[in-house]
């Protein structure tokens, strides 16, 4: 449906047990089937609008993303968790204004969110193409054909795919063996990985070369351990400190030693003279 479409002005939305938003009730219930109906809300809308960024490089459309979204703001709280939303003209990617974003999928083969989902994965697969060095380059077919797989898998088991879900599962595309934390990092290639490379080889240039003999040399510099030095220097100035002390203490006790020898000495030649004498008389 077109953005000009008057019928559908209003709806009411509820928050569902998986945290995201669903449409229990629209203005146009005729076009409109509010049967697992799920719609995108701010938090979810801000998401998009940063995964798209590093798509501009590579030819993203604004005007194909907003002709895919109808744009709502909350007109009412209806309380136990059920808002009622009302349309508004703001753009979804210039407004500041907290949005609600229903994908416009009455015409879910060839209308314009059909065609913001073509648009988006055929830039995805520019992107990785880019991004990696693959020995095959990716297709658009290959990632419709993954993406479809995995929703297939949720329809049997009666799971409903909320339509961030889809959105995010392009945006955030990679292939088996690439991008996981677990594997080993990809060989990159592309015009994005040359200047990442470029750039560091530049860095690499900015720092001198050591080689091993110099490394070597460097490590037994003995200029180069000057707090090492000047504490062994301290701990030893120390220690012949300590020996000093004792030697002092030593010399000390002989002296005390020696000056008690010669207390001794006079008073014997003091006593000798005093023997002589009672002798003579």
């Amino acid at each position: 449906m077109a953005k000009g479409t008057p019928q559908l002005e209003w709806c009411n939305v509820r928050l569902g047990e998986d945290h995201n938003w669903w449409v229990d009730e629209v203005s146009d219930p005729v076009h409109w089937d509010v049967d697992a109906l799920s719609i995108i809300d701010p938090r979810q809308v801000d998401h998009l609008i940063e995964a798209i960024e590093p798509l501009r490089e590579y030819g993203f459309d604004p005007d194909v993303f907003e002709r895919a979204f109808i744009a709502f703001r909350i007109s009412k709280d209806l309380g136990k968790g059920r808002v009622k939303l009302q349309r508004t003209k703001e753009s979804l990617l210039e407004s500041d204004e907290k949005l609600f974003a229903l994908p416009d999928i009455i015409d879910e083969e060839n209308g314009p969110y059909a065609d913001l989902l073509d648009h988006l994965t055929r830039l995805r697969v520019k992107l990785l193409n880019d991004l990696f060095d693959f020995e095959e380059k990716l297709t658009v077919d290959e990632v419709e054909d993954q993406i479809r797989e995995s929703q297939n898998n949720d329809f049997i088991e009666g799971k409903s795919v909320h339509l961030f879900t889809e959105l995010t599962a392009i945006l955030d595309f990679m292939p088996a063996g690439y991008g996981d934390d677990d594997e080993e990092e990809a060989p990159v290639a592309g015009k994005r990985a040359k200047r990442r490379t470029a750039n560091a080889e530049e860095e690499g240039d900015d720092l001198p070369e050591i080689d091993e003999e110099e490394d070597e040399r460097m490590k037994n510099d003995t200029s180069l351990k000057w707090d090492e030095d000047e504490e062994e220097s301290k701990d030893e100035e120390s220690a012949e400190k300590g020996e000093g002390d004792e030697d002092d203490e030593d010399e000390d006790d002989g002296a005390e030693k020696d000056f008690d020898d010669e207390d001794e000495e006079e008073a014997d030649e003091d006593d000798k003279p005093s023997r002589k004498s009672r002798g003579r008389r």
